[in-house]
């Protein structure tokens, strides 16, 4: 059954030295860098175990344990490991546990304990039990990848709903359709091996050594390992660069399913290549993974690209990647959300304002973003210059004087708009609003439907403020979350992310924002989690995650605190004692993305739209051709008042199936007319559930229909 692949010949920037080769020829042996590969581990694996060895014997001393809830634990340095523990503690804490968290860090389970210590358990239940579950999914796919397909690796993380590896297969070389049932079943038969994840120490020069014919990983050594050491992880004939931790043994996998495979882009200092992108998902237990299809299919059929189609709402076009054609019915719902926000913006004090879609690159030179950003960046030249539009494989962190780059963010806009004149502390709050087109560059195989777009607009706002007036600005922001997703009835969870390595700034600035941050949180009453080292290399930030009608987390909103645009654009203003004072800028997003946001809210409805956002409010079903006329002049007071209303005279079908017809289709109200309506001016009302809510005089159910829509409700057709 082994399809393994040589390699064609290939050359990487920067590492003409490594080269890989093979002929087209399906062969049944693995490459043999991967045996080459498995014996230098094997050797420097011996070599570890023997360090370890000496170092437990010569430093053999008890150390503390303290474990949540107060207990308290001896072990020996060097020698016990946290799932020796997990055995003394209890069986079943032992088999769940997936890894440990010692003094805050994640910790693999069989990897002794080195000194006094608070140790906590991770089960697949918590977040970042999962994390390292998927990752661990993701390692097994990557040995799988190797041995089928002869696959040189990439990168493989764990995501907030599975996994996924990128992996390079050659030139124009792609996972075809029929190899991913294989792939699959390899996979779970590595599983069920219940091989040992094995952690290892390893030099920068043994590093390259292991990794001398992958030069994925030789760029990823030469960018990202800045000490004298760094970990990989063997497991099988597989050997990856990783910090870990990982489960104790693929055995633990009890149910893996690859989804799908489609290209990424691999980005880094060289040119772009093209890699192969599969994505799957894994369990403790078969049947926690058949619960998970059967979750899965009720998603599918909720799934907005569907529901987009069978509703016309959008679609989208080849001639236009990544980006959305918004039909009359999706347009609607679209103008509702943005109505929404601009409701919440006259009455929360900011101000709508629209600044440029293209600017020079010297803007984003000087933000900052384009040294962190510009692979995101669409980038051209200015009419006349002589060059061609650059592409990603061109451009340089120092673009040309006469570049333009279109915006992906708003702002630097903002800040210049502050700084086009004097201001003063009497100004300040300064809070600008901007639905502006943003434009980031996504590689193909990233996008998908409303939820990842390469054109796209967002509820984008930049507060600018006086140090004093931080923390009330940090509540209001809160608070507008709530308000909002209450309304669409989101849960949401917050998390504050602090400081990352390689921040910008002065440790004090941070510690006061921070600080800052975390008293909101706590005032605000919400439940929040703490993620150390997660902020933007400017400022920290809330992250807020919702969850949809059928649980799934979704990242929408954001309040990020930004301490470096103001210096970079020398924003000031005039402060009360007369002396120029800098303002701190605040980032704030509630939906988000508007196209990600209507995709999630399509997906957590099924399509069955709330009154205010439904783009199938009204249909006027007439029961005979002579009611006809009254029907047309309903529907016409409808749509005037501001209503969408649609008019039903399929005079091919009976009254009982036009009306079934429209509760499918999901209009929340049917109006009904037949010859005692038209001589009473009046509609027969009915729900998309089919409550019968009786006659209504036609102006007054309409009046009616206004004061629902008006206030949001989400069950209008119970409140009418």
């Amino acid at each position: 059954m082994g399809l393994y692949e040589r390699w064609l010949r290939l050359r990487f920037p920067g590492l003409q030295t490594c080269r890989l080769h093979t002929d087209r020829k399906a062969v049944r042996t693995p490459p043999h860098w991967l045996a080459e590969r498995l014996s230098l581990f094997e050797e420097l694996w011996a070599a570890q175990v023997k360090r370890l060895a000496s170092m437990a014997q010569k430093e053999h001393r008890t150390i503390k344990i303290s474990l949540p809830g107060g207990q308290k634990r001896d072990a020996v340095a060097w020698n016990t490991t946290p799932y020796q523990l997990a055995q003394q503690i209890s069986s079943p804490l032992a088999d769940t546990a997936v890894a440990a968290e010692v003094n805050g860090e994640p910790y693999d389970l069989e990897r002794p304990l080195e000194t006094d210590s608070d140790l906590r358990f991770l089960t697949f239940d918590s977040t970042e039990g999962k994390a390292v579950f998927w990752h661990s999914s993701s390692h097994v796919l990557g040995a799988a990848a190797e041995r089928l397909l002869g696959a040189v690796l990439c990168r493989g993380p764990s995501t907030e709903r599975g996994f996924y590896h990128d992996f390079f297969l050659g030139k124009g070389r792609t996972v075809q359709g029929l190899e991913l049932p294989v792939l699959e079943r390899i996979c779970q038969e590595f599983a069920a091996a219940a091989q040992p994840f094995r952690r290892l120490e390893a030099s920068q020069d043994e590093l390259r050594q292991l990794f001398k014919d992958n030069p994925f990983k030789l760029r990823q050594i030469e960018e990202k390992v800045t000490g004298p050491t760094a970990t990989v992880y063997g497991c099988g004939m597989l050997v990856d660069l990783c910090r870990g931790p990982h489960l104790r043994h693929t055995g633990q996998i009890g149910g893996l399913k690859l989804l799908t495979n489609s290209s990424s882009l691999w980005r880094s200092s060289g040119a772009p290549e093209t890699l192969q992108r599969v994505s799957g998902i894994s369990f403790p237990t078969v049947e926690e993974l058949r619960a998970w299809e059967e979750w899965r299919e009720e998603a599918e059929l909720r799934d907005h690209r569907r529901i987009g189609k069978e509703q016309e709402l959008f679609f989208f076009h080849e001639l236009s990647p990544g980006s959305c054609f918004f039909l009359p019915r999706g347009t609607r719902v679209y103008n509702a959300l943005v109505a929404f926000i601009r409701a919440e913006y006259a009455r929360r004090g900011f101000s709508e304002v629209k600044t440029p879609t293209l600017f020079s690159t010297k803007l984003w030179e000087r933000s900052g973003h384009w040294e962190h950003y510009w692979e995101g960046m669409f980038a051209l030249q200015s009419p006349g210059s002589g060059r061609p539009v650059s592409t990603p494989s061109d451009r340089c962190t120092s673009p040309p004087a006469d570049a333009l780059a279109l915006k992906p963010m708003n702002c630097p806009a903002h800040c210049l708009m502050f700084a086009h004149r004097p201001r003063s502390w009497r100004e300040l709050p300064l809070r600008l609003a901007d639905f502006g087109a943003l434009h980031r560059a996504e590689a193909s195989g990233s996008l998908g439907g409303l939820t990842r777009l390469q054109r796209f607009q967002q509820d984008d706002a930049h507060i600018f403020c006086a140090q004093d007036q931080l923390e009330a600005e940090i509540r209001g922001c809160l608070d507008f979350l709530r308000s909002v997703y209450v309304v669409l009835g989101f849960s949401f969870h917050l998390a504050l992310s602090t400081r990352p390595p390689g921040f910008l700034g002065e440790p004090c600035h941070w510690d006061q924002a921070e600080q800052v941050l975390q008293q909101a949180l706590e005032e605000f009453g919400e439940p929040w989690d703490l993620n150390p080292g997660d902020g933007a290399f400017y400022g920290p930030k809330i992250d807020v995650r919702l969850h949809d009608a059928l649980g799934r987390p979704h990242q929408c909103g954001t309040i990020q605190l930004d301490f470096q645009l103001p210096l970079r654009f020398n924003l000031q203003y005039k402060g009360q004692a007369g002396v120029p004072e800098r303002p701190v800028l605040i980032h704030r997003a509630v939906l988000g993305s508007v196209e990600r946001m209507m995709g999630v809210l399509a997906e957590s409805c099924g399509g069955k739209w709330p009154l205010w956002l439904s783009p199938f409010q009204v249909v006027v079903i007439p029961v005979g051709t002579e009611q006809e006329e009254y029907a047309r002049e309903a529907q016409q007071s409808l749509q005037a008042a501001g209503l969408a209303c649609d008019l039903d005279t399929d005079s091919g079908l009976t009254l009982s199936r036009r009306v079934r017809r429209a509760q499918l289709t999901h209009y929340n109200f049917q109006f009904v007319i037949g010859q005692k309506e038209q001589s009473k001016r009046t509609v027969n009302i009915r729900t998309r559930e089919n409550r019968r809510l009786g006659e209504w005089n036609l102006t007054e159910a309409i009046q009616r229909l206004l004061e629902l829509q008006s206030t949001r409700v989400p069950n209008a057709e119970e409140m009418f």
